[in-house]
């Protein structure tokens, strides 16, 4: 046996060796309880959706909750403004998800409203002049377009960290629908679909907002030293009373319409426990934050803090003192309800509100159904091949099985040391892929009876054959690969499973049919004696 030999058959048992005990291994540890590592089990493929049940979303995204809340943080700035440089004007109200109106404006001030204007909202809004004193405000469409864009890809993000905090492996979570406009879940091996749902759809906006009024069992008696009116810059919110208050149902606040902190400006949120020994949120602030936080409760000390989440009051504790760095949610929460709560801060808030337009569960029945028909699919049709191949070629179909095996356990454990899961257009890639593995070995085989027709020694055939073989199986490797990586741009979860499992296969079936075949006709001709009258082929 030469040197070269010897390095071709060393890299062909390294590599079966490697594969075999990331993709085979595993699963065999799992169906027969053989003792494994964890640093291997955590790399062993994963079964998706259809064959391990779990649930499937499709979430609307209301793209115009995001484009609105930009709209009246922009008319809540330009009031701001107004009011700093002395100008008064009637109102400022948001007619649209991306226009607004001020009126009143006046006439000898009008100048430097528009100077207030132009630096406030210029950059995002158009200014038009309606009448005398009234302008309208419309956001310009680069401006809509990019928003809603970036409302798609923060809630991508969003759900994504949720979803992985909860502890689902391998999620699908992509962009769905003709505008992509909706977002598609896909979570294997769920089982508490209500608290998921839950999780995913909350915005989870949190705000803390002095308290100007209340709390008030209702809106007139809230309002009535102001006329019943709400002031421009205030807005009022609703929450339950406060535990020992005596005080019961529904209660109003009237508060700043801009908070003093967001849940944007938190470091981290954590559960821990009040004073009477109930859940509760602890979160801390970055430092910049801090800062900010730590001036404004400075000067509000004896005055009600509100924590609004998602447009409720959980809780308006006294400012006793400068707070710079953390605070508390508390509230009549549960356990599980503080921890998901704190998941969700942690996580970010969702930029708009969502709906679920579509929700199906797939049962871990199905799932095994699905398993065991993929499973007797891919053994019929592997059982079929494998008896053409030895029928019609002999012993050299020996060589395109053997092929073909280290094709399928390359292919499994490259599929687990990637994280890919399995699906059942994974199972049809499998197939597909032994397919192409066959055709590989057919057009290699017939070559080789033509050269030996031609007259051609058994080795010189064999080398001619795999030479000029190359260039085709090169090129219908290559075309393959176009059409698996269209698939999978374009494609959806499923899909993409299907093309994942196929540019994988089509890569290795082009290392198992020149490479691993070759050299296992190399091993059986260095075994037979030089002489050309000995050199023989059964194909």
């Amino acid at each position: 046996m030469n040197k070269t030999l010897r390095w071709k058959i060393i890299t062909v048992l390294t590599v079966f060796v490697v594969f075999f005990a990331v993709g085979v291994y595993p699963i065999l540890v799992q169906a027969y309880g053989l003792p494994g590592p964890g640093w291997l089990m955590s790399r062993q493929l994963r079964l998706g959706l259809d064959l391990k049940g779990g649930v499937h979303l499709v979430l609307q995204v209301h793209q115009d909750d995001a484009l609105r809340i930009s709209t009246e943080g922009t008319s809540e700035q330009l009031r701001e403004a107004l009011t700093t440089a002395g100008v008064s004007v009637g109102s400022i109200l948001v007619t649209s998800p991306t226009s607004f109106r001020v009126e009143g404006v006046p006439q000898d001030r009008d100048a430097e409203f528009r100077n207030a204007a132009q630096e406030q909202a210029g950059t995002n809004f158009e200014m038009n002049p309606v009448a005398a004193g009234t302008y309208d405000f419309v956001m310009r469409p680069v401006v809509a377009s990019t928003l809603r864009q970036d409302t798609m890809e923060q809630a991508l993000d969003t759900i994504e960290r949720r979803v992985n905090e909860l502890g689902v492996a391998e999620p699908t979570i992509a962009l769905h629908g003709a505008d992509e406009d909706q977002i598609l879940v896909q979570l294997p091996g769920l089982t508490d679909v209500t608290r998921a749902k839950n999780i995913i759809r909350s915005t989870a906006i949190l705000e803390l907002k002095i308290v100007e009024d209340g709390p008030a069992a209702t809106r007139e008696a809230l309002l009535a030293s102001r006329n019943g009116q709400v002031p421009p810059d205030m807005e009022v919110v609703t929450g339950a009373a406060a535990v020992g208050s005596g005080d019961a149902g529904t209660m109003y606040f009237l508060v700043r319409r801009v908070a003093a902190v967001t849940g944007q400006d938190l470091r981290n949120a954590t559960t821990t426990m009040d004073e009477m020994g109930r859940p509760a949120v602890r979160f801390s602030l970055n430092p910049a934050s801090g800062r900010r936080f730590g001036t404004i409760t400075a000067s509000n000390i004896g005055r009600p803090l509100a924590i609004i989440l998602d447009e409720r009051v959980q809780s308006y504790p006294t400012i006793e003192g400068r707070i710079t760095d953390e605070g508390r949610i508390t509230g009549t929460f549960t356990s599980q309800e503080t921890a998901d709560l704190a998941l969700m801060l942690r996580s970010g808030a969702l930029p708009a509100s969502m709906s679920y337009l579509e929700e199906r569960v797939v049962g871990p029945s199905l799932g095994a159904d699905s398993i065991r028909s993929g499973v007797t699919a891919s053994l019929a049709g592997l059982s079929l091949v494998i008896l053409f191949m030895l029928f019609y070629y002999r012993l050299s179909g020996i060589n395109a099985v053997v092929a073909m095996g280290f094709n399928l356990i390359i292919l499994l454990g490259i599929m687990g040391y990637i994280g890919a899961a399995m699906t059942l257009p994974g199972i049809a890639g499998f197939i597909l892929t032994m397919g192409m593995g066959v055709d590989s070995n057919v057009l290699i085989f017939e070559r080789i009876k033509e050269e030996l027709a031609a007259g051609r020694g058994v080795r010189q055939a064999i080398n001619a054959s795999f030479s000029r073989v190359f260039l085709t199986l090169l090129d219908t490797h290559v075309t393959s690969l176009i059409a698996a990586a269209f698939l999978f741009q374009f494609g959806t979860g499923p899909i993409r499973g299907f093309a994942t499992t196929l540019s994988i296969g089509l890569l290795t079936n082009l290392f198992t049919s020149i490479f691993v075949s070759k050299t296992i006709f190399e091993i059986i001709l260095s075994r037979r004696p030089a002489a050309p009258a000995a050199q023989t082929l059964s194909i």
